[in-house]
């Protein structure tokens, strides 16, 4: 019989069986597709100087008209600057107590020889496990030189009035009420939640209201800490999802903190929190979608207002200036708000409305675009090439002016097997190098993002793999699609490896037969068709799998004349001899091994029909 060029569909396919999915690939890790032919994808390497402090949710990046290239980092407990690989703190201040204030700061150190441990008594000071403080102003305690104290450090409360931190001398001597009478505290804003928490929480509802040790009928809703960046010409406006709004002005430099918005000259009714801001950057307003109302009150989460034009400190509306507000008429709640060409989408939890500016008394139209929808959560969503991709709650949607169902192979394969009390984590972005968009989630059994999926909107296939990402960044103004995970910044789609590791990679087809299955076949030799251009390892290679069975729900084969068949495939490889008999085989590459590169063409099997029996 001659060669039979084995040739897979693009694209991998989990909602069909194995067998059903003849032709196709099945499962993988890693790799994607140029062309139609599956490769691996490529490396990353660490970015950032200096690891992030706390788990990252939100990366945004942006040009000072001076030139300088600046990415925002938002953690749950810190917000950075990037610039030329540096991380820079701009975490705004919560309140600096001084010896003068109440509480006061006389004195506030308490230290035991031979400990490190150094607790801090500042009365009522509403500090939280994990927030920071910068002392200025001790003198030496204990043995503890002033150099020693008049730090940054990171705490972990005690109580209402104590809280403990970690200096860099142990103690010589125990000390009581030591540090001086000119210590200043300067307290930086509290740190939020790591992950989302829902239930219905004892005691949340009126007294009485159920039974003994009955939960609220109220949903109780604790966010994981989300940053929204965006900038207005070369400052940064941020806020905390569902809190305040802040701005940090551009001097040059990276010295200064973002202070509270509310707090700039010439401030006027500020939201006192806002869901999510933005910058409308064609008419230059400030929005903050799902906001506190004017004149006051609680966070109205349907509620979207604007500042003056040009001026993202006036709020007021008047006759004479744009600043104002409209509200959403379906929904409870806002989820998100994206730009994309010539209007702001904004999803709720029930519908998608399209945002646009008029120009006139109104300043801006809401119109509703489509309702029964879902989004998992506010980073679900990537815009590209004017069409919006979002991921729901059982489904995958597209927008290009009217809402579709995103065709999905792998829908069962990610929504039957995703952590659905953790979908606020989900983030997507686009790797426009290579025409995709990624999301990140969470599996069934992770409380944290460690698995993705990918659809290559160029070619309109799927894949998916394991990686833990917490944030991701692809953007222009930058060389390198950039991502946040394990306290570091990555550069994504640089070399072949994982930040000086083996990227291993796989790809696996679905079991293929001949003649329908009605014959055994008898495999001789397998001709492989594989590219390693890219590679930097010396002798790059992949390790090339065969695995025979006879039925769809059989175990592959492992006899001496019919078993799993594995061997190296390096450039120099023209054949691979194998002796296997059986119905049906799937077929499988894996690299693991550092600077290894390589794309799958179309390799030839040698086989021919060997009967019945």
């Amino acid at each position: 019989m001659a060669l039979k060029k084995l040739q897979f569909t693009p694209g991998v396919n989990r909602d069909q069986t194995n067998y059903t999915n003849e032709g196709g690939w099945y499962s993988c890790d890693k790799i994607r597709f140029r062309s139609g032919y599956p490769q691996k994808i490529g490396g990353w390497e660490r970015g950032v100087v200096e690891d992030y402090d706390g788990v990252c949710r939100s990366l945004f990046v942006w040009i000072a008209s001076s030139g300088e290239n600046v990415l925002a980092v938002g953690t749950n407990t810190k917000v950075y600057l990037e610039a030329g690989t540096n991380l820079y703190d701009i975490n705004p201040i919560r309140v600096t107590y001084t010896h003068a204030t109440t509480p006061s700061t006389d004195n506030c150190f308490d230290v035991t020889s031979g400990s490190n441990i150094v607790n801090v008594n500042i009365v009522g000071n509403e500090a939280l496990t994990g927030d920071f403080v910068t002392f200025s102003g001790a003198t030496a305690v204990g043995g503890i030189p002033a150099d020693s104290l008049n730090q940054e450090f990171k705490i972990t409360v005690i109580d209402g009035d104590n809280f403990t931190i970690t200096v860099d001398t142990p103690a010589t001597s125990t000390v009581s009420n030591g540090g001086g009478t000119n210590i200043d505290a300067e307290f930086q804003i509290n740190s939020g939640p790591v992950t989302t928490t829902f239930g219905y929480g004892w005691g949340a509802g009126a007294w009485g209201r159920s039974g003994w040790g009955a939960g609220s009928v109220l949903p109780i809703s604790i966010y994981q800490r989300d940053w929204w960046f965006d900038n207005f010409d070369n400052d940064l406006v941020m806020n905390i999802r569902n809190g305040a709004i802040y701005y940090w002005t551009f001097d040059g430099t990276f010295n200064s903190r973002a202070v509270l918005l509310s707090s700039l000259p010439g401030a006027a009714d500020v939201p006192d929190e806002a869901m999510q801001i933005m910058t409308s950057q064609g008419d230059k307003h400030l929005l903050a979608f799902g906001a506190t109302p004017f004149g006051g009150g609680p966070l109205d989460p349907l509620l979207i207002r604007w500042s003056d034009q040009d001026d993202p400190t006036y709020w007021t509306p008047e006759p004479t200036n744009s600043a104002g507000f409209i509200r959403v008429s379906r929904g409870s709640r806002i989820i998100r708000a994206i730009a994309t060409r010539q209007e702001t989408l904004v999803f709720t939890d029930a519908t998608l409305n399209s945002l646009q500016f008029l120009g006139n008394a109104d300043v801006f139209g809401l119109q509703e675009m489509s309702d029964n929808i879902s989004i998992a959560g506010p980073r679900a969503v990537a815009s590209v090439n004017n069409t919006v991709y979002w991921m729901g709650n059982d489904k995958f949607y597209a927008y290009s002016g009217r809402v579709e169902t995103l065709p999905c192979t792998l829908r069962n394969h990610v929504f039957s097997n995703i952590n659905f009390d953790q979908m606020e984590q989900i983030v997507s972005g686009t790797n426009e190098g290579w025409n995709e968009i990624w999301w990140f989630y969470p599996t069934a059994d992770s409380n944290t993002n460690n698995a993705y999926v990918v659809y290559n909107h160029m070619e309109r296939i799927w894949y998916y793999g394991s990686m833990e990402r917490t944030a991701w960044n692809d953007s222009p103004l930058r060389k390198y699609p950039q991502a946040a995970g394990q306290q570091i910044i990555y550069n994504h789609e640089f070399g072949v490896d994982a930040n000086g590791l083996p990227l291993e990679a796989f790809i696996t087809s679905s079991d293929f037969d001949i003649t329908d299955g009605d014959e055994f076949m008898l495999i001789k030799r397998l001709l492989p068709d594989v590219d390693f251009t890219g590679s930097t390892a010396a002798a790059p290679e992949i390790l090339l799998t065969m695995k025979p069975r006879n039925f769809p729900g059989s175990v592959y084969k492992t006899e001496p004349n019919e078993r799993v068949i594995e061997s190296s495939v390096d450039v120099y490889t023209d054949q691979v001899f194998i002796r296997a008999r059986a119905r049906q085989m799937g077929f499988k590459i894996l690299s693991t091994g550092l600077g290894v590169q390589w794309q799958l063409g179309s390799p030839r099997l040698d086989a021919k029909p060997d009967g019945q029996r």
